[in-house]
């Protein structure tokens, strides 16, 4: 009958990781067996005792009286005698089991000396793991907060400038709307304040016309009364050669305009607008000594300014120069003024 053996494929003999531990079993079980036989001589050397004699002494007495026979019981069998072990052995034995408990017990500490630091090891890798994830985790949400708040802090400022764009362009319009209000509220002063001036201007030139008219006409018959006695008629009016001394004041009349128009000129006063030059024409009544009685502007320039510059200038060159030879300035007079004269 074949009985089959199962063989394992592993080879015969110890593996690599044990045979480091044969050899120092073997040196281990060596040095027991040595300090084993040190330690039995020695004890064996101090209990030995030196070997005594042993003598029999004999008395005479003794020595006559014959000594009955001795029966000797027939000898009882004795049981096999079971070696004992000695003590040298078992105390060898327990030393080699106390010595190999305590490598045992060593070898355990230091594996779990070595499983404790390994462990400590693993614990301290693990919490440094989870420091580093902690630490980026933190960082990471302090990065993402701090997009956040980038990003709203610039949704804030896109916001800020864009009311600020609505503002300014509310408030340019308004500006606009106010300014062409004011244009146009300006405009129609202007042109009230023109329409006023005109009417003011028209009616103080009638006034004043009919007041030198009137004049004219008293100073006509005064002179008529005073030249008209030679060649008077019945009705007080000068004859024709008073007419020809009128004639002859009447040219002299130019030359006195241009006399009183070259002094009001430097009064002149005006830095605005002169384009096409307008003219402003002033009607002035002159008192004997050449003092102003009264003046009127009888014709607009256009330009409100500069009539009222041509005004100022005639009145702060009060008084107008006599005539010629100093003779009395005519009574009456139209200064024509222009801004390039």
């Amino acid at each position: 009958m074949s009985r089959t053996v199962a063989r394992s494929d592993r080879p015969i003999g110890p593996r690599k990781d044990e045979r480091g531990t044969g050899r120092a079993f073997l040196l281990a079980l060596f040095m027991h067996a040595l300090l084993f036989a040190l330690l039995f001589y020695g004890m064996r050397w101090q209990n030995s005792s030196p070997a005594g004699s042993e003598a029999e002494l004999w008395t005479p007495s003794e020595v006559a009286e014959p000594t009955p026979p001795v029966v000797t019981p027939a000898p009882t069998p004795t049981p096999p005698a079971i070696a004992a072990p000695t003590p040298q052995a078992e105390d060898a034995d327990i030393a080699l089991q106390q010595k190999k408990r305590k490598q045992e017990q060593q070898a355990a500490e230091q594996a779990r000396l070595l499983e404790a630091q390994q462990e400590k090891a693993r614990q301290e890798a693990l919490k440094q793991k989870q420091l580093a994830e902690q630490q980026a985790a933190a960082e990471l949400a302090r990065k993402k907060a701090a997009a956040e708040d980038a990003a709203h802090q610039q949704k804030l400022n896109d916001q800020r400038k864009a009311d600020e764009l609505k503002r300014q362009k509310e408030e340019d319009a308004k500006k606009a709307e106010q300014l062409k209000q004011q244009q146009v509220a300006d405009a129609q002063k202007k042109a009230a304040e023109d329409k006023a001036a005109k009417a003011k201007a028209a009616k103080e030139a009638a006034a004043q016309k009919a007041a030198d008219a009137a004049r004219s006409e008293r100073l006509a018959a005064l002179r008529g009364m005073a030249n008209g006695t030679p060649g008077a008629n019945g009705n007080g009016l000068g004859t024709q050669a008073g007419g020809t001394g009128a004639g002859g004041g009447g040219t002299g009349a130019a030359g006195y305009a241009e006399r009183v128009r070259a002094k009001v000129m430097p009064n002149i006063a005006y830095a605005g607008d002169t384009t096409g030059n307008p003219q402003a024409i002033v009607a002035v009544r002159i008192a004997p000594d050449g003092s102003i009685l009264s003046m009127q502007l009888t014709k607009s320039s256009g330009n409100p300014a500069w009539d009222a510059a041509a005004m100022a200038a005639i009145k702060k060159s009060d008084p107008l120069p006599r005539g010629v030879d100093g003779k009395a300035p005519p009574p009456t007079l139209d200064i024509h003024l222009r801004p390039k004269g």
